[in-house]
């Protein structure tokens, strides 16, 4: 009797792109960024098909929808240093709105043209608020724009509680893929993944730690605002989506420190990623070095290298800007107070507030979009 051979067990195709988001997998990462048996498990977002903020971009215009925020047809713009973006392309090609992007001078030119080519239009600003930065002067286009277009939607991914809600699936995946996750290392720029997927997780672990990774010259825990040449981590605003109660401490990276994690992830382990990746993968591997050997570290991976190689993996580009030199420190200089003083490398507080002093998030749940 013929038997027909066993064929593996493989995805069924999708008919939609937006239906390619979630379900990325999972990477262990020991050496050379912990000793042998030692690690974490990165969960790689840049397998979605433009990366972590898919999720957020999707749901947010798919709630907006629900609302009847947004009506059909409508233009949606928003401010973005380039992922969410990408997210928001797809969300207008899978729910048929124009998208406008408003970045600055520091969006990558292939950025910029992978966004035309996906159907975007990008509008950047060509100077910075004195007080907010190229953030704010982004959020004041955006103003504009909406000012001049009333049926246009911002989704307003700083503020908008579902941003954090969209987080919920990959921290199901977490528990799904690991079991138990006992710290959390995430990237922190508008809060969102940073919030939501600890909320979830939380729910299934309560001990849960979390570490937040900032960049140096970044105004959210407190530091005072400074030129930042990373994109997609840190903030010369605050956001309302941070949920500064969920921290157990935060460390600030400098861009030299994030390019030599993200080269070494590169030649050692095949996935890395841009200046979130760096930063996270050298904190990461610090707690999996530091932390009993039996605790499980889960470390998000935001994106993929390609929109850095004209950046990140560009020598010239990185000699220019004097980020290739000696490796990072094995530890990080520590603070007492989160604005103690100005930090220029790698810098741990074990102290988390709001340096606006706002009600925490918890007290706030339920109130709806803002």
């Amino acid at each position: 009797m013929n038997r027909s051979p066993s064929l593996p067990h493989a995805p069924a195709p999708k008919r939609r792109p937006a239906q390619l988001v979630g379900s990325t997998p999972v990477l262990w990462i020991d050496e050379p960024f912990a000793p042998p048996g030692r690690g974490f498990h990165a969960k790689l977002e840049g397998a979605n098909p433009g990366g972590i903020k898919d999720r957020p971009a999707l749901h947010m215009i798919k709630e907006a929808r629900r609302r009847g925020e947004l009506a059909p047809g409508a233009p949606v713009v928003e401010s973005s240093s380039g992922t969410l973006g990408l997210g928001l392309a797809l969300a207008g090609l899978t729910y048929g709105h124009p998208v406008t992007v408003v970045s600055d001078p520091g969006m990558e030119p292939a950025l910029v043209q992978l966004l035309a080519s996906l159907g975007a239009r990008v509008d950047q600003v060509t100077a910075p608020h004195p007080a907010g930065g190229w953030q704010e002067a982004r959020r004041l286009r955006v103003a504009e724009h909406l000012a001049r277009r009333p049926q246009a939607y911002c989704p307003d991914q700083y503020g908008n509680p579902d941003n954090a809600a969209a987080y919920g699936p990959l921290a199901a995946e977490l528990v799904a893929q690991l079991g138990r996750v006992d710290v959390l290392v995430a990237a922190v720029g508008t809060g969102g993944h940073s919030a939501g997927i600890s909320a979830a997780l939380r729910a299934a672990n309560p001990d849960l730690k979390v570490i937040g990774v900032d960049a140096v010259g970044s105004t959210i825990f407190g530091q005072p605002a400074g030129p930042r040449l990373m994109r997609g981590l840190g903030s010369s605003i605050h956001p309302g989506n941070v949920d500064y109660a969920t921290f157990a401490e935060v460390h600030w990276v400098a861009a030299a420190e994030a390019v030599w994690a993200c080269r070494l992830l590169a030649r050692r382990h095949y996935a890395s990623g841009g200046w979130s990746v760096g930063a996270v993968a050298l904190v990461a591997g610090w707690a999996a070095r530091t932390l009993p050997a039996a605790t499980r570290i889960a470390a998000v991976f935001p994106d993929g290298p390609h929109r850095y190689l004209d950046t990140v993996y560009n020598d010239a580009w990185c000699h220019g800007h004097g980020l290739l030199g000696a490796p990072p420190a094995a530890d990080p200089d520590e603070i007492a107070e989160p604005d103690e003083r100005a930090v220029r490398r790698w810098t741990r507080c074990r102290r988390v507030r709001d340096p606006l002093g706002r009600a925490p998030l918890s007290a706030t749940a339920g109130a709806g979009p803002r």
